[in-house]
Formats: C-alpha cells, sequence, structure tokens
C-alpha cells in the first residue's frame, strides 16, 4: 500500500484561558506546504467541525489527502468525533500518540466535564488505539498498511510524524510567543 505524501496534522497550543488555539501543518512529503489557524473552547464540544472546517475551508482542501491528529481530544476533553471527522471531510483520518491513552483516568476526568456520557461515546465508537510503526494509532478510512506507510513517509526525527511535530511546536509558539518542550 503507497502511503499518503500530502497530509495535514493537528495539535492545541497549551491551555492559557477558555479559548485555546488550533493548528494544521500541511506537508507534502518532507515539505512544510502551509499552516492553518482556528482557535476552540477548552473543554468545549467544537473540535470536529472546526478541523473539518480548517481543512474544508483552506486553501489546501484540494491538496490534502489524510487528516492527522495528535490524539482524540483537543483543549483539555473536547473529544473528536473520529468518524464523524471522516464523513465530513471524505479523507482517511488517522489519530497519532506516543503512548497509549489510561482510560481509567480518561474517564475518572470526564465525569466532572460537562456532557461526559457523550465524551465517552466519541471515545469508544473510536476503538482502542494499537501500537503501529513505533507509536499508537487509531484511523478511520485507511488500512493498516497505508497507516503504516504513511507514518513511515513523514516520520524523521523520533518516533513522531513531522506534521504533528511541527503543529506541536506551533501551537506552543502561537499560545506563548516561543515553541518549547518536545513534541
Amino acid at each position: 500500500m503507497n502511503a499518503i505524501a500530502n497530509v495535514i496534522g493537528f495539535d492545541d497550543g497549551p491551555f492559557q484561558g477558555v479559548r485555546v488555539p488550533l493548528l494544521g501543518a500541511v506537508y507534502a512529503r518532507e515539505r512544510l506546504d502551509g499552516v492553518v489557524t482556528g482557535e476552540i473552547t477548552r473543554d468545549g464540544d467544537e473540535a470536529t467541525q472546526a478541523i473539518a472546517d480548517l481543512v474544508l475551508k483552506s486553501r489546501f482542501a484540494e491538496h490534502i489527502r489524510c487528516v492527522m491528529l495528535q490524539g482524540l481530544t483537543f483543549a483539555g476533553f473536547d473529544v473528536v468525533d473520529l468518524d464523524a471527522l471522516h464523513r465530513a471531510v471524505a479523507r482517511p483520518v488517522l489519530v497519532v500518540a506516543r503512548k497509549a491513552p489510561n482510560l481509567e483516568r480518561m474517564n475518572a476526568a470526564l465525569e466532572k466535564i460537562e456532557g461526559a456520557n457523550e465524551r465517552r461515546r466519541r471515545l469508544e465508537s473510536a476503538g482502542l488505539m494499537r501500537p503501529l510503526a513505533g507509536v499508537w494509532i487509531q484511523s478511520a478510512g485507511l488500512s493498516e498498511a497505508a497507516a503504516k506507510a504513511t507514518l513511515e513517509l513523514h516520520t524523521r526525527y523520533g518516533a513522531f510524524p513531522e506534521p504533528l511535530r511541527v503543529a506541536h511546536l506551533l501551537g506552543a509558539a502561537f499560545a506563548t510567543g516561543h515553541s518549547h518542550g518536545s513534541a
């Protein structure tokens, strides 16, 4: 299976208030082609639509062939509906994390958030994360072979794909004025 070369990777910025930056790094193979930015509400319920809008309304819409997410939760516990995002953008979606989430801790934290049952449903409907190519993934519209090839194409420094690494760095810089930490 061929790797998907034209992707966008999304991450959020550090929380410094109610509004949280949402950044997307657009890549064609190893080249950063562009950046999209938006905002979502901390612990809100808008990440799925915000990501879809940033993909579909951007000048890169025709270029993007796959959407990568750094985890399923953004801005605290704004849980992306993986299947709804896949349908909305009509492209494969690949969720990537460094390690498997601690579902027990997540469920305990969710109890403090309004709409916990719907958020839990979204987490469960995405399925369990599975190890692949040195990271943990979930996906919609993408075979295991295509996911692996896509990760390998976009991973150069460490185990994390460049579109997500760069989106993470941009998110930090956007929120605080400089990037920090590792992605």
